[in-house]
């Protein structure tokens, strides 16, 4: 008999209307609380839309408890190792789950763990194999839906302001396009079966034009996928834009990788998800093509294979005309092509990439084993303009990176490795365990080596940079919960960069920490209060010292957050947040705060939320990055210095089963600009508002 049977009627009762009080519905996740909470502080480092996308992507396929393995489950970020080991420990005791609510009874799986699990779980019986799907399985697949977005700044850029004329009689350069950002999806998708997804976008400036020259097919991105999963021997095989994730991310490197933020032990371990499909509109870091997964027995094998446009500047060699004589100086990761000079660089290079994965899967010891090997190809030579920091980096025509990986999992605890080595002769490692040492205390360890003349093009391990080139560093990670409305995290993390990096011209060193106090005294009730501090050398402004040119000095960085959340009812949420931060170099401090207070509920089908928020910074090294919320598939993480006040509204309507309508609202007003921004972005004045609107079309509902 399970345990559930065992718990009175009233302690069922009770844990529902707790669940139902603390987890939102299916649509109305907070994804962006549920990362706010898994980052320290927010960096413009952080790819944050791809963290967003692949959150969203679980949600909308969730996992299976009834099949759901330890390493999808980790890959979440949210469970323990003891929490983990305690699911699989009882599912293979007591068999399948009837009930949600039976992970109430669940050892180590507290009602908070349960909230914030449920929005990516589902409980189903086992799915039986079908062929490949038909125009009617296609047009009756479980998560089916249509979206069309538009988003617009209503002040002037200069960009957008009529041309002046130069000295020399010509028009001085101007945005092509219009104001309005669009955004369309269309997703077909059975979980565990099939997914068709296109996804298309064009940018603020950006024309909405067909020229086959420029490589331009009406939105200026175009994104499009064919999966099919779970087909015999077949578990994936997708055609299009897809990533691939394995190992600790030095060759495969897709997917959801915090890295060091205020969860600082379930973050740090990168989980062997695979192959998936590419559906963000981030025009860098996806691979175009077609790719399989095969499994037999223990073992799985991926190939894939991958030929895709990429943004370049293209440069002739000196004393040639011909095309075959150019090189790459740069790849374009911006992704705007707005002007003509910006047109100019849109597909100018083609990249190919032949690779593969075996994975062994020991079922029975928690054994996982594999090996990466990637080919990058380009159609021309790249070759950046020679720096002294730029020494090591890539330079050429191909590259070829391999790894071996292995994780084990044993009792509580998790064992993590990978090493690779590139064509260059540079090599990389990441080694780590996670483990619970008891029920009430988890502890993580990462050290990491990668050589200066590494490179991995895909890579996402963990790291100081925002690459896996040039560092070494140690993390250690602790999250401490002395009772149920208690706990307790924190880490340390040293590094140092070898050789020479951007803004920094000799071998450097620095460290990093944060503690996080977070206090539950109730369901309705959270609090906490969050210090880190950072030191990282960098040189010194020219007007800042007298002769050498490359001196470098070491700046500190500290941030603190106060963070209040009241939830008295499952239909109305309030935030109040206080941020400081201070930055010193050479002897000289600067500081900056903002405060913000939000306001959250439901009425019926009408949702709503808004924020008042108020930030005063010295200078751009303090400025204040905000969570926002945005409408569905919308990611908002702004930053802002000077000074001034930052408001927003956001509402959402379902006007029937199948339609539903975002609308928001945000303006921004400065007390000490006269403009913003800079270049073809300048706007004049001391304002910035901007509106967005949102349609999603839900068929089969």
């Amino acid at each position: 008999m399970k345990p559930l049977v065992l718990i009175p009627g009233i302690c069922l009762v009770w844990g529902l209307q707790s669940l139902s009080a603390q987890t939102p519905t299916d649509s109305e996740l907070d994804i962006e609380a549920f990362m706010e909470e898994r980052f320290a502080f927010q960096d413009e480092d952080i790819d944050y839309e791809d963290l967003y996308e692949s959150l969203l992507q679980v949600h909308l396929s969730p996992l299976n408890l009834q099949q759901v393995t330890a390493e999808q489950l980790q890959s979440l970020s949210i469970l323990t190792p003891l929490q983990v080991e305690s699911f699989i420990g009882y599912r293979d005791t007591f068999g399948p789950l009837l009930s949600v609510y039976e992970l109430q009874a669940i050892p180590e799986w507290d009602l908070e763990t349960i909230g914030k699990m449920l929005p990516f779980v589902v409980l189903k019986s086992d799915p039986i194999p079908l062929s490949p799907p038909g125009v009617r399985r296609l047009k009756n697949a479980e998560n089916a839906y249509f979206i069309v977005r538009q988003r617009r700044i209503w002040q002037t850029r200069k960009g957008f302001s009529p041309p002046d004329t130069l000295s020399s009689g010509t028009l001085s350069s101007r945005y092509l396009g219009d104001p309005n950002d669009v955004y369309v999806r269309l997703r077909l998708q059975q979980p565990g079966d099939f997914s068709v997804g296109l996804t298309a976008e064009k940018d603020a400036g950006e024309p909405f034009t067909w020229d086959t020259d420029s490589r331009r097919y009406g939105m200026d991105f175009l994104s499009l996928h064919y999966t099919l999963y779970n087909k015999g021997a077949l578990q994936t095989f997708t055609l299009g834009d897809y990533q691939l994730q394995f190992g600790q991310g030095l060759v495969f490197g897709a997917g959801f990788s915090v890295g060091k933020g205020a969860e600082t032990v379930a973050t740090v371990r990168r989980s062997s998800l695979g192959l998936r499909p590419y559906t963000s509109v981030l025009e860098t870091g996806f691979f175009r093509g077609a790719a399989a997964t095969v499994t037999s027995g223990n073992l799985a094998w991926t190939a894939m294979y991958s030929s895709a446009p990429r943004n370049a500047n293209v440069q002739l060699l000196q004393d040639s005309l011909e095309a075959s004589d150019s090189y790459l100086s740069s790849l374009v990761l911006s992704g705007y092509h707005r002007t003509e000079s910006e047109i100019q660089k849109k597909a100018q290079a083609r990249e190919q990439n032949i690779g593969g994965n075996v994975h062994y899967k020991n079922r029975t010891n928690g054994l996982q084993a594999g090996v990466n090997f990637l080919h990058t190809r380009y159609s021309q030579p790249l070759l950046p303009r020679a720096r002294i920091y730029n020494q090591f980096e890539f330079r050429g025509d191909q590259n070829a990176i391999g790894s071996l990986y292995i994780s084990y999992n044993f009792s509580n605890h998790y064992l993590f490795a990978e090493s690779a080595l590139s064509k260059s002769g540079g090599s990389g490692s990441v080694v780590g365990i996670m483990s619970s040492l008891s029920r009430q205390l988890d502890f993580s360890l990462v050290w990491r080596n990668f050589d200066r003349n590494f490179h991995s093009f895909y890579g996402n391990a963990f790291s100081e940079g925002s690459r896996p080139i040039n560092e070494e560093g140690f993390y250690m990670g602790m999250n401490y919960k002395p009772s149920r409305k208690i706990s307790w995290s924190a880490y340390y993390d040293h590094f140092s960069f070898p050789w020479l990096r951007f803004r920094a011209y000799a071998p450097s060193s620095g460290s990093e920490w944060l503690s996080r106090f977070t206090y539950t005294p109730n369901k309705s009730l959270v609090l906490f209060a969050q210090w880190r501090e950072e030191r990282k050398s960098r040189n010194l402004l020219s007007d800042e010292q007298s002769a050498n040119q490359y001196l470098l000095m070491e700046g500190k960085r500290r941030n603190f957050a106060w963070n209040l959340t009241y939830q008295p009812t499952p239909w109305w949420q309030a935030k109040t947040r206080i941020q400081l931060s201070s930055f010193l170099i050479n002897g000289r401090t600067t500081r900056g705060y903002a405060i913000f207070q939000d306001l959250s509920g439901t009425i019926n089908r009408f949702n709503f939320s808004g924020r008042i928020s108020l930030f005063d910074t010295d200078d751009f090294e303090n400025r204040q990055f905000l969570f926002e919320k945005n409408v569905l598939w919308a990611f908002s993480v702004p930053s802002f210095y000077g000074q001034g006040m930052r408001y927003y509204l956001l509402a959402k309507y379902k006007i029937s089963r199948q339609l539903t309508c975002w609308a928001r609202w945000a303006k921004t007003s400065y007390t000490n600009r006269e403009g913003i921004g800079s270049g073809l972005q300048e706007i004049p004045g001391s304002e910035v508002t901007e509106t967005t609107i949102q349609l999603r079309y839900q068929f089969n509902r």
